[in-house]
Protein backbone atom coordinates (compact mmCIF):
# COMPACT_ATOMS: atom_id res chain seq x y z
CA UNK A 1 0.00 0.00 0.00
CA UNK A 2 1.11 3.50 -0.64
CA UNK A 3 1.61 6.54 1.87
CA UNK A 4 -1.79 8.02 0.20
CA UNK A 5 -4.14 5.05 1.74
CA UNK A 6 -2.15 5.08 4.77
CA UNK A 7 -2.31 9.02 5.61
CA UNK A 8 -1.83 8.28 9.58
CA UNK A 9 2.06 7.07 8.42
CA UNK A 10 4.58 8.84 10.43
CA UNK A 11 6.83 10.62 7.57
CA UNK A 12 10.46 9.29 7.82
CA UNK A 13 13.51 10.94 8.65
CA UNK A 14 15.73 12.97 6.43
CA UNK A 15 18.21 13.44 8.67
CA UNK A 16 21.16 10.22 9.71
CA UNK A 17 18.95 8.61 12.91
CA UNK A 18 15.72 9.81 15.21
CA UNK A 19 15.38 8.02 18.03
CA UNK A 20 12.02 6.04 17.74
CA UNK A 21 11.54 4.03 20.86
CA UNK A 22 13.51 2.63 23.78
CA UNK A 23 13.11 -0.09 26.36
CA UNK A 24 12.79 0.84 30.26
CA UNK A 25 13.12 -1.85 32.12
CA UNK A 26 10.78 -1.71 35.04
CA UNK A 27 9.70 -3.86 38.46
CA UNK A 28 6.23 -3.27 37.29
CA UNK A 29 5.78 -2.13 33.72
CA UNK A 30 2.60 -0.80 34.58
CA UNK A 31 3.34 1.29 37.81
CA UNK A 32 5.99 2.94 36.26
CA UNK A 33 4.93 3.81 32.97
CA UNK A 34 1.80 5.23 35.06
CA UNK A 35 4.18 7.12 37.15
CA UNK A 36 6.07 8.89 34.69
CA UNK A 37 2.94 9.56 32.38
CA UNK A 38 0.69 10.94 35.54
CA UNK A 39 4.09 13.38 35.92
CA UNK A 40 4.49 14.29 32.66
CA UNK A 41 0.72 14.79 32.02
CA UNK A 42 0.43 11.73 29.58
CA UNK A 43 -1.34 8.86 29.06
CA UNK A 44 -0.29 4.90 28.93
CA UNK A 45 -0.75 3.21 25.48
CA UNK A 46 -1.96 -0.42 24.77
CA UNK A 47 0.75 -3.16 25.66
CA UNK A 48 2.16 -3.87 22.32
CA UNK A 49 3.63 -7.25 22.72
CA UNK A 50 5.77 -7.44 26.21
CA UNK A 51 5.60 -3.46 25.84
CA UNK A 52 3.53 -0.75 27.87
CA UNK A 53 4.80 2.61 25.52
CA UNK A 54 4.35 5.82 26.83
CA UNK A 55 4.12 8.42 23.94
CA UNK A 56 6.06 11.25 24.49
CA UNK A 57 4.62 13.16 21.61
CA UNK A 58 6.78 13.83 19.89
CA UNK A 59 7.29 10.12 17.94
CA UNK A 60 9.31 8.63 20.36
CA UNK A 61 7.68 6.18 23.14
CA UNK A 62 9.20 4.73 26.37
CA UNK A 63 8.37 1.11 26.15
CA UNK A 64 8.41 -0.44 29.57
CA UNK A 65 9.44 -4.21 29.36
CA UNK A 66 8.80 -6.21 33.16
CA UNK A 67 12.04 -7.26 34.55
CA UNK A 68 10.93 -9.40 38.07
CA UNK A 69 14.22 -11.60 38.58
CA UNK A 70 17.45 -9.39 37.79
CA UNK A 71 18.30 -5.79 39.27
CA UNK A 72 17.26 -2.94 37.50
CA UNK A 73 20.36 -1.15 36.39
CA UNK A 74 19.49 2.48 36.88
CA UNK A 75 19.27 4.60 33.66
CA UNK A 76 19.06 8.61 33.40
CA UNK A 77 16.18 9.77 30.96
CA UNK A 78 15.90 13.95 30.19
CA UNK A 79 12.63 15.52 28.78
CA UNK A 80 12.31 18.32 27.50
CA UNK A 81 8.98 20.04 28.65
CA UNK A 82 7.17 23.44 28.03
CA UNK A 83 8.05 25.82 30.30
CA UNK A 84 4.26 26.76 31.37
CA UNK A 85 4.04 23.19 32.16
CA UNK A 86 7.08 22.90 34.42
CA UNK A 87 5.11 24.21 37.79
CA UNK A 88 2.05 21.40 37.04
CA UNK A 89 4.78 18.83 37.19
CA UNK A 90 6.53 19.98 40.11
CA UNK A 91 2.99 20.18 41.52
CA UNK A 92 2.33 16.39 40.49
CA UNK A 93 5.84 15.28 41.83
CA UNK A 94 5.01 16.97 45.32
CA UNK A 95 1.29 15.43 45.31
CA UNK A 96 2.76 11.73 44.73
CA UNK A 97 5.15 12.15 47.75
CA UNK A 98 8.30 12.47 45.44
CA UNK A 99 11.55 14.31 46.37
CA UNK A 100 12.93 16.18 43.43
CA UNK A 101 15.93 18.01 43.51
CA UNK A 102 18.60 20.54 41.16
CA UNK A 103 21.07 18.17 40.81
CA UNK A 104 21.64 14.88 39.22
CA UNK A 105 23.21 13.38 42.30
CA UNK A 106 20.32 14.48 44.38
CA UNK A 107 22.27 16.48 46.98
CA UNK A 108 19.84 19.91 46.32
CA UNK A 109 15.99 18.32 47.87
CA UNK A 110 13.11 20.26 46.94
CA UNK A 111 15.17 22.62 44.48
CA UNK A 112 15.30 23.07 40.78
CA UNK A 113 18.21 24.69 38.84
CA UNK A 114 18.42 27.42 36.28
CA UNK A 115 20.87 26.05 34.09
CA UNK A 116 20.56 27.76 30.46
CA UNK A 117 17.85 30.55 31.23
CA UNK A 118 15.16 27.71 31.90
CA UNK A 119 14.27 25.52 35.06
CA UNK A 120 15.17 21.84 35.39
CA UNK A 121 14.90 19.19 38.25
CA UNK A 122 15.69 15.32 38.89
CA UNK A 123 13.60 12.86 40.35
CA UNK A 124 13.99 8.70 40.94
CA UNK A 125 10.75 7.08 39.18
CA UNK A 126 10.21 3.43 41.14
CA UNK A 127 13.15 1.63 39.68
CA UNK A 128 15.38 4.16 40.94
CA UNK A 129 15.77 5.74 37.18
CA UNK A 130 17.01 9.25 37.25
CA UNK A 131 14.58 11.04 35.80
CA UNK A 132 14.86 14.97 34.57
CA UNK A 133 12.58 17.70 33.56
CA UNK A 134 13.99 20.82 31.75
CA UNK A 135 12.36 23.47 29.83
CA UNK A 136 15.52 24.54 27.90
CA UNK A 137 17.68 22.55 25.84
CA UNK A 138 21.30 22.05 26.77
CA UNK A 139 23.88 24.77 25.21
CA UNK A 140 26.11 21.94 23.90
CA UNK A 141 30.18 23.21 22.59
Amino acid sequence: MSEAQHPSAPELPTTVAHLNHTAVYARDRRRSAEFLASILGLEVGAPFGPFLPVDLGNGVTLDYYEKRDEPIQSQHYAFLVPEEQFDAMIARLEAAGVTYYADPSHTEPGRVNDLFGGRGAYFDDPDGHNMEIITRPYARP
